[in-house]
């Protein structure tokens, strides 16, 4: 009975898609001073860059050597054929101290996983 229970409330699940790829950085150096979103942009803010995504959703990614990091999307790109996200300054730091590119898996976070501060409903 507990497996069937648990097989039904496992199916209401909505499914977070899982994608692995190769992140880069951007600064404002780099990039125009606003993102996509029209924030200014932040190189010691935790945010991302993807080509597709719901502005102000959250993601966690995590690099090959095990390290995660809470990023906010609020710009689009990258724009570099076979990277999968953009990820600001302090977002990449926060991964690894010196990398530039780095093999990471990133997860969409439901709103229902973020506690409730951080949600600003996007």
């Amino acid at each position: 009975m507990l497996e069937v229970l648990a097989i039904v409330l496992y199916s209401q699940q909505p499914i977070v898609p899982v994608e692995e790829g190769i992140a880069s950085y951007y600064t404002v150096a780099s990039s125009s001073p606003l993102t996509a979103s029209g924030e200014a942009m932040d190189d010691g803010a935790l945010t991302c860059a993807m080509l597709e995504g719901e502005f102000g959703a959250y993601y966690r990614v995590t690099a090959e050597n095990g390290r995660r990091v809470v990023c906010r999307l609020n710009d689009r790109g990258p724009y570099v054929k076979g990277r999968l996200i953009d990820l600001s300054r302090a977002a990449m730091r926060a991964l690894h101290p010196t990398a530039g590119l780095l093999n990471v898996t990133v997860e969409r976070i439901p709103e229902r996983e973020l506690p409730p501060w951080l949600w600003s409903g996007g």
